[in-house]
């Protein structure tokens, strides 16, 4: 197992120790998309649906889940957030949302994890708000398209 740094030298799971590295500034972004049929985007569109404002909840959702990293995924450190941002929009060519969270710390560690879980909480947000009209979505194409900091630096999804 070697160079997986959450694992020990017997192999156990472990907290990666990072109070010997650099405070650096530091930003993530993810992406992600709901596709569901067309008469179930319209629905969130045109605000219909009988749970409220999908968007605007899964938005929330999105932050929240972001600053709850820490309490969701076991080795996850932690973190001063300076920032979370959620765009979510609608798109009839998926058809679905498209999302795009971008989360921001000056820290000893990255954002990469809180930015994918925040697209991904709005992603299950928006499925939950509108599940009793579609059953089928998908949560899908969830990945980290950018970050940017620490020892590692700047990575960009193709």
């Amino acid at each position: 197992m070697s160079g997986l740094t959450h694992f020990d030298a017997q192999g156990a799971a472990h907290m990666v120790d990072v109070s010997d590295k650099e405070v650096t500034d530091r930003v993530a972004i993810a992406r992600g998309a709901v596709r569901m049929a067309p008469e179930t985007l319209a629905m969130i569109e045109g605000g219909r649906a009988k749970k409220g404002d999908v968007l605007a909840v899964a938005r929330l959702a999105g932050i929240m889940g972001a600053k709850k990293t820490a309490d969701l995924i076991p080795l996850c450190h932690p973190l001063p957030i300076t920032k979370v941002a959620l765009e979510l929009v609608p798109d009839a060519d998926l058809p679905g949302v498209r999302i795009e969270a971008t989360v921001k710390t000056s820290g000893q560690t990255g954002v990469e994890m809180e930015a994918l879980t925040a697209v991904s909480v709005a992603a299950l947000t928006i499925y939950d708000m509108v599940k009793a009209v579609d059953k089928a979505m998908q949560l899908t194409d969830i990945r980290l398209a950018f970050k940017d900091g620490g020892k590692s630096g700047r990575f960009e999804a193709e």
